[in-house]
């Protein structure tokens, strides 16, 4: 038998409380039918593979496009160490999160901040969550936004030179029409198509930037590989930011339990089998896309290399605009898996505190209202390596390092100098120093950035 328990935030608390005068079994109906219409929860048919391209999908996106720049701001072997040790802190974070999804015999913790509030109690668990994985999310979504206007663009640029005057703005509007599409989705499992055709568009042009850098790289490569920087103060700051955009690429935990929430789960076969599994095949492809294209893009380019690999690349020319638009149809469904959770949110408090009937009215309104604000928000600052550091420092840096370790210590409660003792402590460490440095080198680079443009440009 599926056990599919109960809303088990604070929200649903107070509103039982506040229908205090229905009786147990109208309350219990009353919640079971919210939960079968909020997008998270509707739907817990998903297979051991939606995960593993849903996870593709969260990870393999804007941030990949930015590796080699990292690079560039780091050097060669401080670069590659610091994206394959994020690499495997963020997979045994993962594993963390995946394990604890079912913390609870027979309950299971659909949200990230059901999970915090659980273990770390209401208020605490709440406040720690809560904030740091909503602004991954919608952080996401604006620099998803700037990455499918300008990864538009710039296939209309290179396959029609003759519209080349067109302004980015539009494109990024273009792609805000499309998403006010996309977001009627009722529920995430609905998404399965979207981020399957997201998650194979993310491999293919990865793939486009290897091959192209390699083969740019062959014929014409830098002598001397240095930092973007000539003073110390800029590598530094330059150095912050890449620390920032590193850990912008390792984002899909702040979705993770959601994705999961999607499998069914029995007590015989619970959710976080196939769940690992999936979770296992994601993370073999994430690792050998971020090396091949984050290598392969410095070494082709060296330190003149754009904050997005892609635009650095000129030929041939049909190949490199075919890959910008796998971008642009990727992104389209990044966006999707990364703001379903936000719309669980938005739509759960205006049911459980503004007492709003659940209805495809209220999710045309809220879900319309909230892609165009993110657009117009992406439209003012489209300024996509500054965007990558700031926010991947800010919460990204949080909600995949830091935060899983934080609740496995305080649930588990692993015995000192134990092995997960140790690696929750190193991954809490790694996460803090990334943490308070990067947003400083992400401000810096929108700052610099800021001073050349136009807005709406």
């Amino acid at each position: 038998m599926d056990i599919y328990p109960l809303h088990s935030s604070s929200h649903c608390h107070r509103i039982l409380e506040e229908r205090g005068n229905e009786t147990g079994e109208s309350r219990q109906t009353n919640n079971q039918d919210l939960e079968n219409w909020l997008p998270i929860s509707a739907s817990r048919k998903a297979k051991w593979w939606y995960s593993a391209f849903h996870n593709v999908t969260a990870m393999v996106g804007a941030g990949i496009l930015g590796l080699p720049y990292a690079i560039s701001q780091l050097s060669w072997i401080p670069g590659v160490a610091v994206i394959t040790f994020s690499w495997m802190i963020t997979f045994y974070s993962l594993w963390q999160l995946i394990q604890m999804h079912e913390l609870v015999p027979g309950k299971r913790f659909d949200r990230y901040f059901d999970l915090g509030q659980h273990v770390l109690g209401p208020k605490k668990g709440f406040w720690l969550v809560m904030p740091q994985q909503l602004t991954v999310q919608v952080s996401s979504t604006i620099v998803y936004c700037v990455t499918g206007g300008k990864s538009l663009k710039k296939f209309f640029d290179t396959m029609v030179p003759s519209i080349s005057d067109i302004r980015q703005t539009y494109y990024i509007l273009f792609f805000v029409c499309l998403q006010l599409l996309l977001s009627q989705t009722p529920n995430f499992n609905k998404l399965k198509g979207v981020s399957l055709l997201a998650a194979l568009m993310s491999v293919c042009y990865s793939m486009v930037a290897f091959v192209a850098s390699t083969v740019k790289g062959i014929h014409h490569h830098p002598s001397h590989y240095g930092v973007r920087s000539k003073t110390v103060p800029g590598k530094v700051f330059d150095a912050f930011n890449a620390l920032g955009t590193i850990a912008f690429a390792f984002a899909g935990h702040s979705v993770v339990l959601e994705i999961q929430a999607t499998l069914p789960s029995t007590e015989e076969k619970p959710s976080k089998v196939p769940m690992w599994r999936g979770s296992m095949f994601a993370y073999v492809i994430v690792i050998i896309c971020y090396l091949l294209v984050s290598v392969s893009g410095f070494w082709a380019f060296g330190n003149t290399l754009e904050d997005d690999v892609l635009i650095s690349l000129e030929h041939p020319s049909w190949l490199i605009g075919v890959a910008n638009l796998m971008v642009f149809i990727h992104v389209l469904g990044s966006y999707q898996v990364f703001v379903m959770p936000v719309f669980d949110t938005i739509e759960s408090n205006l049911v459980q505190k503004w007492n709003f009937t659940p209805s495809k009215m209220l999710r045309v309104i809220d879900r319309s209202v909230y892609v165009c604000v993110v657009g117009l928000v992406a439209m003012c600052i489209p300024f996509f390596g500054g965007l990558l550091g700031f926010f991947g420092g800010l919460a990204f840096t949080s909600t995949s390092y830091i935060i899983p370790c934080v609740l496995w210590l305080a649930a588990k409660k692993p015995k000192p100098w134990s092995f997960h003792w140790v690696a929750s402590w190193i991954c809490i460490l790694f996460g803090l120093v990334i943490l308070i440095v990067a947003p400083i080198g992400g401000v810096r680079t929108i700052i610099v950035s800021a001073k050349t443009y136009k807005i709406f440009s």
